[in-house]
């Protein structure tokens, strides 16, 4: 079964983690990544330059329309919601704040899940809040993969910790381990679940 969309939701401790969890991951992929992390809509850093200092992949900020490409991390810019299309097609949306928060990762997720359905590899890692559950839920109703990080090593374990007590998620990983399953679930050939 082709899994080729992975969608990832972060917040406080993000940056870190997700700097370290690209640095493990190397092309060809056969899938295209999107990426949700909470930050101040008025933050100046580049953020796509940051988390792209220790990895081989394309990283880049999200414009609307723009092709969602196998091989490449789609951040979602700054006081946008970034959402799937079909046709592997970007948008971006400043409709109302989720969880207090633009971009949002239930708008990410919910959006793949909807376009993509079990293609979808969703997971939520460090951060505070429940942002990502109702996303998570959405994928896992369209039979795809949701993953979240063990809250017990994320440095804000709530929305982890908030995603596994709904038991929307089929797999808790460590850091480390995330590679592996990404890999492992994008060339899972079979039956949904």
């Amino acid at each position: 079964m082709k899994r080729d969309i992975i969608v990832i939701g972060a917040s406080a401790g993000g940056v870190e983690t997700l700097t370290y969890l690209f640095s493990q991951l190397h092309a060809p992929l056969e899938a295209a990544i999107a990426v949700v992390l909470h930050r101040h809509p008025f933050a100046s850093v580049n953020l796509a330059t940051v988390l792209g200092r220790h990895t081989s992949l394309e990283i880049i900020e999200a414009t609307d329309n723009m092709s969602f490409q196998n091989d490449r991390i789609h951040l979602a810019p700054r006081d946008h919601h970034l959402l799937l299309d079909t046709q592997h097609i970007l948008r971006l949306d400043h409709g109302p704040k989720q969880h207090f928060t633009r971009p949002s990762i239930d708008a990410l997720f919910i959006s793949a899940a909807r376009h993509y359905r079990h293609r979808v590899i969703g997971l939520v890692m460090t951060g505070g809040g429940k942002d990502g559950t109702a996303g998570l839920n959405a994928i896992n109703e369209h039979h795809g993969i949701t993953l979240a990080q063990d809250p017990d090593e994320a440095p804000k374990p709530s929305m982890p910790r908030h995603a596994v007590f709904f038991d929307h998620v089929e797999q808790i990983v460590r850091v480390n381990e995330i590679p592996t399953a990404l890999a492992e679930f994008t060339n899972r050939q079979g039956e949904a679940h």
